[in-house]
């Protein structure tokens, strides 16, 4: 068997598995080589189109099995599911076809004759064939704005940081851009990633976490020690060691923490095209929220190509991430380790240059932050509470240094007034 027709049988397994990626995944009849390929994605296809359930039995009642090559092949196609690299096989699929159809094009040239200009033309148009094609004059952009200074706007920022002073410089994460927030271990970066992922399900969006290091459960024990207020050592045995007010609140935070609608993947060493997989599968069955996709942190990302040295293979997952955030129309915020480096300066405060093997991370991504607490090097420090996030980094925006209160024991940031900073150290 072909690695051609492995890739087809796992494009069709996968289908059968995520039934949306029959309409969405940019797939057509053409594509398969072998005939019966092409018959059981068509009718998929049909099936899906009349909203009927698609699997092995349906598609089998639609034709003669010995047309789909049997029963038992149409039934043996879920075994090759594997969404993960659906786009990764649709791209072979595709290349192979567009290969069989340029030699097409050349036989038929030879045959009638064609000028070069025409066999030209012939390519040009079978590449944009399988492309998406948007209009690209500004003609009615430039209409639609045409009233704009004389009509009132309504200002939409993006999804909700819940911090005063960072939603005022990022004016909430946008669609399709990429945010990198870099810190040293044990600075807060988990904590600060649970707040923003709280607060933007509350706000009625689809927090969807990638905890590559922690487990769900130690995950959602933070949650819930944040939302709830609750010292997260005592949260190791509630029962023994909350007080009766700590158990009264406790049904209430539960319910508080369930309409943020978070959801939480913790499998390690996942690479982005998987990432990419179950992100979709979330998106696809939530549709009436609109995402924002965290990682818990790049460092910990699986390269596809592991030959690479750690410097260009977390450049390729930066660029992976930020092609991600842009096909899904959605931020995707990722945090970050930083190099040692920053611990041997009088100010310890992070540069660009600490970025941990950073490759092309500050060319891609759109917005980079950093963490830094003096409580984190001077225990005895006055502002040891507080927690200073500094966007080093906005390419659409303003540059500066939002400063909230951080209580360790609960992992909980809240926004704070100037004239109260001297109660919190």
């Amino acid at each position: 068997m072909s690695g051609l027709e492995l890739a087809e049988k796992s494009l069709l397994g996968t289908m059968f598995a995520e039934t949306y990626l029959i309409g969405d995944g940019g797939l057509q009849e053409a594509f398969f080589t072998k005939i019966a390929h092409q018959r059981i994605f068509t009718l998929m296809r049909r099936l899906a189109a009349e909203h009927r359930a698609v699997d092995y039995i349906t598609v089998l009642t639609m034709a003669e099995p010995a047309e789909l090559g049997g029963a038992n092949y149409v039934s043996n196609l879920q075994n090759f599911a594997n969404p993960a690299r659906f786009d990764e096989y649709k791209a072979i699929v595709i290349g192979e076809w567009k290969t069989r159809e340029k030699q097409r094009i050349l036989q038929l040239a030879q045959v009638e004759n064609w000028s070069i200009v025409d066999i030209q033309k012939a390519f040009d148009n079978l590449e944009a064939e399988n492309s998406a094609q948007e209009e690209a004059s500004i003609q009615d952009d430039l209409a639609s704005l045409y009233e704009l200074p004389f009509q009132p706007v309504r200002e939409e920022g993006g999804t909700p940081a819940g911090l005063r002073d960072l939603d005022n410089l990022l004016n909430g994460f946008q669609d399709s851009e990429l945010t990198i927030i870099g810190a040293r271990p044990s600075m807060g970066k988990t904590d600060t990633l649970n707040h923003l992922a709280l607060h933007a399900g509350l706000a009625g969006h689809l927090p969807i976490i990638f905890s590559l290091e922690m487990s769900r459960k130690s995950m959602i024990t933070r949650l819930i020690a944040s939302a709830g207020g609750y010292n997260r050592l005592r949260m190791r045995n509630p029962h023994r060691y909350f007080d009766e007010k700590q158990k009264a609140g406790w049904t209430q935070t539960i319910g508080f923490l369930d309409g943020a609608g978070i959801h939480i993947d913790d499998r390690s060493g996942l690479t982005v095209g998987q990432i990419k997989a179950k992100a979709r599968h979330i998106i696809k069955t939530n549709p009436d929220r609109k995402p924002i996709i965290y990682i818990d942190y790049l460092q910990l990302i699986r390269p596809d190509n592991m030959q690479d040295d750690q410097t260009r293979k977390i450049g390729q997952i930066s660029y992976d991430l930020k092609n991600m955030a842009k096909e899904f129309g959605c931020p995707v915020v990722c945090l970050s380790q930083l190099s040692r480096g920053v611990e041997g300066r009088k100010d310890k405060r992070p540069l660009m240059s600490d970025l941990r093997d950073s490759g092309n991370i500050e060319q891609d991504a759109d917005v980079i932050c950093f963490l830094y607490r003096d409580g984190y090097y001077d225990k005895d420090s006055e502002d040891g509470n507080l927690l200073e996030i500094i966007v080093a980094k906005h390419r659409n925006g303003p540059t500066g240094t939002a400063t909230v209160a951080y209580r360790k024991e609960t992992g909980k940031l809240f926004d704070i007034n100037w004239d109260e900073r001297k109660g919190l150290a």
